[in-house]
């Protein structure tokens, strides 16, 4: 089965026409991919908003241990994720994005405290229609990405060395490029993602017994990317209180 599907994907990549059942098949993953992805979407914000509102951000910003557990434990759940997901049950790994997309939401509260609330709705918007653009294009396009996420990656790998060098030097114009560089970077990622998980589709045929967990991870990259795109942009353009 799987070789015949492997097969088939390398027939679609060579010009081959798609059949309308396997086309179905994959715009039905990528669907559970995009519902995933906005479900935690909407949990982290609603989270956010709730956490500044009732005032727990500040209990959180006020006790340095809380708020240092609070930053790391998402990249935790993340690292948790990546290399022990093929081991969990779909269930736990189902239950492990929604906690993270929670913690995400309490991590992130600090945005309204920072920026006007007409300032992050309008960067929203701009990121969900730059996300989407790229995401429709990573979908759609015949070109073989594979090369420019490697390059991508690498530009990320700097990002994270130059964001931390950042923390001890405090220079506003390292973190003016962090920003800048880093919007392009996740902005790519995202088109190299989404054709990234439509490969998996075709590599599996989504009829594997982890495709649950698979369209997990995919949500989980793709939302990492939106949510980098909005606050490089957010510190870029927005607009502080």
């Amino acid at each position: 089965m799987k070789n015949n599907f492997n097969n088939f994907n390398n027939t679609a990549q060579n010009g081959g026409t798609v059949s309308a059942e396997m086309d179905q098949g994959l715009r039905s993953y990528m669907l559970v991919i995009y519902n995933y992805m906005s479900a935690a979407l909407a949990i982290t914000g609603i989270t956010a908003f709730v956490a500044y509102q009732s005032g727990l951000y500040f209990v959180i910003a006020s006790n340095a241990i809380l708020s240092i557990v609070i930053a790391l434990a998402p990249l935790g759940m993340v690292l948790a994720l990546s290399f022990k997901v093929e081991k969990m049950k779909f269930s736990t790994a189902q239950t492990m994005f929604w906690l993270f997309s929670v913690l995400m939401g309490l991590s992130l509260s600090y945005i309204f405290a920072v920026y006007t609330s007409t300032s992050i709705a309008k960067v929203f918007f701009i990121t969900a229609a730059t996300f989407g653009s790229m995401s429709i294009y990573g979908y759609t396009t015949k070109k073989d990405l594979t090369g420019f996420g490697s390059f991508l990656i690498m530009g990320l790998i700097g990002i994270i060395i130059a964001s931390i060098v950042n923390l001890f030097i405090q220079s506003a114009n390292l973190g003016f490029a962090i920003s800048v560089i880093g919007v392009l970077v996740f902005v790519g990622l995202t088109a190299y993602d989404t054709q990234r998980m439509k490969n998996m589709y075709f590599q599996f045929g989504g009829q594997s017994a982890a495709a649950g967990k698979i369209a997990i991870m995919g949500a989980l990259s793709l939302y990492l990317n939106f949510i980098n795109i909005f606050i490089m942009l957010l510190q870029l353009i927005g607009n502080r209180e």
